[in-house]
């Protein structure tokens, strides 16, 4: 790859926010030597690991590889049999603990961890929790072995300790005792590895023992004792004794460590690379980033992408097309006005995808296979640019030109400014149609006139422009693809104080054409922002009717039901009545040929026939449905026709289809039943019509009633590109909505992507008392993309 355009492009920014993530010296060496990659293979592998870390930082949190520090060196000196210190094998040790952490990290823990491809790397990882164990059993730190490394260790270490103390004791009843007298200070100090005391050199003659130093000055003389000679000689032979027992216990901790030296130099290998792709995980949540789609046709299609080098605050995402219909994109419009920027953007995007990191932009966006990137961009925008300049971009260009081929992407950042504009246009031209002639991607930003018309009148030539706003006089930042921009320099220049009669008197130099051509472009650019904003209306009504759509096809579910409910119960009821009329009737017809037998009294047979008619009166008021009254007396003037009444012997709301008659009879729609009920059976009701457009208002009884927010919340929600703190926020409000308007189920859309949004969509619903249960959308639903929430 050019390493002129990686300066250019400023690729070494993105690597040193990359190092910034990784937190072993392995691990950010690695990073420094990441380059775009030109295999499509070895790419598509890197964005996968990419991706799988994403996921994993999301659900699991950051693994940390602090402790991973590089032990080659110490390796190297086991395998040819020499002993290491205590810090190098206390290296050894973290190293392999943070392995076993590393492992541990690496393990399913349920069954919504799915398998990836880094579980090979996990797998490979072997802690040696029996070496490191003992290391750290017998070693506490860099200067310090443990007393329980060896029993002999320990049996020494005991024998010094007893004899510090009879040293001490005899050195202190010296020093309080006898000698008190003759002593510069009551101290007992050291001098080499020995005990001595210090003396004045007035009484060296009344204190016997060896003198070890003295002052500067020469007044005090530090002298051993003869009674702690012997002390301090065993103490010494114990000391040498000591450091031998150490030594042999660090060869045995350094020949156990030998037997394993390549599975540490490979866990240190693995442990490195999963730190370098962990890193380039955390960047990509840093930088709000997904997966690109690679291809090798040419075609780029980013989708809202934002320069990662730029407050993502205040950046305005573009969104750039090239390869697909037209190879060519010519970026025209005024300075400051982001066209710089929509350059290294693409090519920005591009050494990053093919690096293996993931880009500021919406998913399924599409990055193109290129084994070159070329970039000829300018730092500074001048008005004057000396020849010098001139000259040293036409270097650039004449460079790039004996390299390029169909693999390659050009980029040119105001091609050939600072010459003649006539010359200079010209010649643009012509290296624009040479690149074009042979199918290189090229994309170029310039404010020659020339260059609009060319790309208006060439096929596979697109014309963009930087949106800037007339009225504000400002950048919008947003690119639109099919429009060659308006220079704007006099609104500009106006804004910027120049006064308005030189303004005027520029105006007079430009000839009719240009003015045609301007007004041409003013008229494209209103058009397309006109269009632009008609199909953000369609969509709107778009989804308004499919959500009116879903919301009848669940009234008529409802209705269905109901009437199936109304039926079953109906004939039941019916069958309960045809079974008592029965039992009557043969109850009836055994009397009458019992008392056709028997001599009954007429009184008797009078009381049986009483007891039937009770019995069938009975019958008769329990099949009348026990109906309400209504809550006041209406007119039959109180009916219009499309009325909201509700029926008060069925319980049933409805509208009125017909005028009352003689009687005060009426018809009345209950969704797919319509029945003829008299007006005192029926109330009227206040309410919005079932079927509606939000903001619309009908007319009742009371007047005007606006329509509520059940009618105006839709039943979906687009939180594509949102971060899942944004996404949340958002959701978080239009369930409170949802839920205030009755909505029995939401269709949340989040995209599929790393799943990173998805899952922290996810882990919210199951939070919310709002959600009955939540489940992925099926074919046909969107898939994976889409989440359906049934709502309580």
């Amino acid at each position: 790859m050019n390493k002129k355009t990686l300066t250019k492009l400023e690729y070494h920014k993105i690597i040193d926010i990359l190092i910034e993530q990784a937190t072993s010296f392995g691990g950010k060496e690695r990073c420094k030597r990441l380059k775009p990659m030109t295999s499509l293979p070895d790419i598509n592998t890197a964005q996968e690991q990419t991706a799988a870390a994403f996921t994993r930082i999301i659900r699991k949190g950051r693994p940390s590889f602090g402790s991973c520090n590089p032990v080659g060196e110490s390796l190297k000196r086991l395998e040819v049999g020499a002993a290491l210190g205590s810090g190098e094998l206390l290296r050894i040790c973290k190293l392999l603990e943070n392995a076993g952490q590393i492992k541990a990290y690496g393990r399913h823990e349920t069954v919504d961890d799915a398998e990836d491809c880094l579980d090979i790397f996990f797998q490979q990882i072997e802690p040696l929790t029996l070496i490191s164990t003992e290391i750290r059993r017998c070693i506490i730190d860099e200067d310090e072995i443990s007393d329980d490394a060896s029993s002999t260790l320990k049996q020494i270490r005991r024998s010094m300790n007893q004899i510090n103390d009879k040293v001490h004791s005899t050195l202190s009843s010296l020093v309080n005792g006898s000698l008190r007298t003759y002593l510069q200070d009551s101290i007992i100090t050291m001098r080499g590895d020995r005990y001595c005391i210090p003396v004045k050199a007035e009484y060296r003659s009344q204190v016997s023992g060896l003198i070890h130093d003295q002052s500067a000055t020469g007044s005090t003389l530090f002298i051993e004792p003869m009674s702690v000679v012997k002390l301090n000689n065993d103490l010494k032979e114990l000391y040498g004794k000591e450091q031998e027992e150490i030594q042999i216990i660090l060869a045995r901790l350094s020949a156990d460590v030998a037997e394993y030296t390549e599975s540490i130099r490979t866990d240190y290998k693995i442990m490195t690379e999963l730190d370098f792709i962990f890193a380039r995980g955390n960047l990509a949540i840093l930088m709000n980033a997904s997966k690109p789609v690679f291809n090798t046709k040419g075609k780029i299609h980013i989708r809202e992408g934002r320069h990662p080098l730029l407050d993502k605050k205040k950046v305005v995402p573009i969104t750039v097309t090239l390869g697909d219909t037209f190879d060519l994109l010519i970026v025209t419009g005024p300075n400051t006005g982001g066209k710089t920027v929509s350059l290294k953007t693409v090519g920005l995007f591009t050494l990053m995808g093919q690096a293996g990191l993931h880009i500021p932009a919406l998913d399924r966006s599409e990055l193109a296979l290129f084994e070159n990137v070329y970039a000829d961009i300018g730092d500074e925008q001048s008005i004057e640019q000396s020849l010098s300049t001139f000259s040293s971009h036409m270097t650039n260009i004449v460079s790039f030109l004996k390299h390029v081929d169909e693999h390659s992407l050009v980029l040119f950042d105001e091609l050939n400014a600072g010459t003649d504009p006539t010359e200079g246009a010209a010649l643009a031209i012509a290296i624009l149609s040479y690149l074009h002639q042979r199918g290189i991607r090229t994309m170029a930003t310039t404010h020659y006139s020339e260059l609009k018309v060319f790309a208006l009148s060439t096929p596979g030539v697109e014309n963009a422009c930087c949106e800037f706003d007339v009225e504000t006089l400002s950048p919008t930042y947003r690119l639109l693809i099919g429009i060659p921009g308006k220079s704007n320099a006099f609104a500009i220049a106006g804004k910027l104080g120049l006064p308005d009669y030189i303004i005027d008197d520029a105006r007079t130099h430009l000839t009719e054409q240009d003015v045609s051509f301007e007004d041409l472009l003013t008229d494209l650019e209103t058009s397309k922002r006109t269009i632009r904003k008609e199909q953000e209306e369609i969509e709107h009504y778009k989804r308004e009717l499919e959500r009116l759509e879903e919301e009848t096809r669940q009234k008529r579910d409802k209705l269905e039901e109901q009437r199936d409910r109304i039926i079953r119960e109906a004939n039941e009821k019916a069958h309960e009545i045809l079974a008592d009329a029965k039992e009557t009737a043969d109850e009836t017809m055994r009397n009458f040929h019992k008392f056709g037998k028997a001599n009954i009294s007429v009184a008797e047979m009078e009381k049986e026939r009483e007891r039937l008619r009770k019995k069938m009166n009975a019958t008769q008021n329990s099949m009348k449905t026990d109906a309400k009254k209504p809550k006041k007396t209406y007119k039959a003037s109180d009916f219009k026709l499309g009325e909201s009444v509700k029926v008060l012997s069925m319980n049933l709301t409805g509208s009125v289809t017909s005028l009352p008659d003689a009687k005060g009879n009426v018809t009345v729609q209950m969704g797919i039943l319509r029945s003829t009920v008299n007006i005192s059976d029926l109330e009227i009701i206040d309410e919005a019509p079932a079927y509606s457009f939000a903001g619309r208002t009908r007319q009742t009884g009371k007047g005007k009633v606006k329509m509520g927010k059940s009618l105006a919340i839709s039943p979906e929600i687009n939180l594509l590109g949102k971060t899942v703190d944004e996404a949340v926020a958002e959701l978080d409000k239009y369930l409170d909505d949802a839920s205030l308007a009755h909505l029995s189920s939401v269709r949340i859309v989040h995209g599929k992507g790393t799943g990173a949004l998805r899952a922290g969509i996810h882990k919210y619903l199951k939070r919310q008392k709002h959600v009955k249960s939540f489940r992925l959308g099926a074919f046909g639903e969107g898939d994976a993309g889409v989440t359906i929430a049934e709502l309580k």
